[in-house]
């Protein structure tokens, strides 16, 4: 086993044992990459204010997220294909979050089905919802979502229609990949992601096949071609009124990076809201989700939940958002990146290094209690929030 002591580490190990395509899958924004960068580099501009003399005994990174009680408010962000990154990834990833007590929230576009990780794991798991244009589909989605006693929505509002990704469209991106010679020589290096994808059963999109009209395991064109269709771009706040009461149950908006949307998400009766731009993967050149928390915050106030995803790659970054408002955070690729390098065991490892890092510094900050840190922990460089005028 390797000493692994940051995030950095599971992201090499992930690089060198899962395929190009889906290790770039992970790790790429849309179009130049902007937004992408500066998801994680703006986090690098805000500092951390030491205290010294301080009690630092007794410390606890417990918390709570949209009622539920937390090891420490950081989720595990719902992405796509979890399972091409290592087989049956969505079932390792969701064990892991439930034993180290954080939510796990399963993708629309994962390998493994909602019914899948539910007969794999103990605590109710979150579902998070892409609206699709056929109804009928949509529909038994949400149904399917209710019978597993998902414990809430999460309703993604940033994806309509898809931002593009240039190194999925260089690297022929599908799941499972077509095996054309690039493909094909580039698998040969990867015996361990190969071995178990061997063994699983589980290479297509778990939630479609079988599931909607003319889509069939065998035939991965026709699982892309109805995918790439299906976004619908008419999605608006009446329709999501309409999800809202389909569903019935907790509901969280993902997608918000703007005061006013905020706002509209707080009157509409929304849990949470997730302040989030798709991790860079979709409008490019949109600023980061850090430096429009305090916007959002600002708008809010303590009207509905808050939480943000998108460029934390550490404790210290959690550690920043709850500073500057944020009630909760949940990451993506940094537990991608432990899935990847070693499977469940990796996801586990993450979100240890992940709570140490919080633990260590919220103590170094002058802090006992995750739920106490605020702005008094902080020093955030002048213009952060308004160089751009947001």
């Amino acid at each position: 086993m390797p000493v692994i002591t940051c995030i950095e580490d599971l992201k090499a190990l992930h690089r060198a044992r899962t395929p190009r395509m889906f290790y770039d899958y992970a790790e790429s924004g849309s179009y130049t990459e902007q937004t992408f960068r500066e998801n994680s580099t703006d986090f690098a501009r805000l500092k951390l204010r030491q205290k010294v003399a301080v009690d630092m005994s007794g410390r606890s990174t417990a918390s709570d997220m949209v009622g539920l009680p937390v090891a420490m408010p950081v989720g595990l962000a719902p992405v796509g294909m979890t399972g091409m990154q290592h087989a049956d990834g969505e079932i390792l990833a969701a064990r892991a979050a439930e034993r180290f007590g954080v939510p796990f929230c399963l993708s629309t576009m994962s390998i493994c089905s909602i019914e899948d990780v539910a007969a794999h794991t103990g605590a109710p798991f979150m579902f998070q919802l892409y609206v699709m244009k056929d109804q009928d589909f949509l529909a038994g989605l949400i149904e399917r979502a209710q019978r597993a006693k998902c414990s809430a929505m999460v309703l993604t509002l940033d994806l309509q229609i898809l931002g593009q990704r240039h190194k999925d469209l260089k690297n022929d991106l599908s799941a499972p990949p077509k095996l054309t010679l690039p493909t094909l020589l580039d698998m040969a290096t990867k015996w361990r992601w190969g071995m178990g994808m061997l063994q699983t059963r589980r290479r297509f999109f778990g939630n479609i096949v079988g599931h909607a009209k003319g889509v069939t395991a065998g035939d991965v064109a026709s699982l892309m071609d109805w995918t790439a269709a299906q976004f619908d771009e008419r999605l608006d706040w009446d329709k999501i009124a309409q999800i809202r009461d389909m569903w019935g149950g907790k509901l969280i908006l993902k997608g918000i990076l703007d005061p006013e949307d905020a706002r509209i998400a707080a009157d509409f009766g929304a849990d949470a809201i997730i302040v989030s731009n798709h991790g860079g993967r979709q409008l490019d050149g949109a600023l980061s989700s850090i430096r429009m928390l305090p916007h959002i915050v600002e708008a809010v106030g303590d009207k509905v939940e808050i939480h943000l995803d998108s460029g934390i790659r550490s404790g210290q970054d959690v550690l920043k958002a709850l500073a500057l408002g944020a009630h909760s955070t949940w990451i993506g690729r940094a537990f991608i990146h432990g899935l990847g390098a070693m499977g469940e065991a990796g996801v586990t490892k993450a979100l240890e290094v992940i709570r140490k890092e919080l633990d260590i510094s919220m103590a170094l900050c002058g802090e006992r209690d995750v739920r106490a840190l605020g702005r008094q922990n902080l020093l955030v460089p002048q213009g952060f929030a308004t160089e751009y005028g947001a």
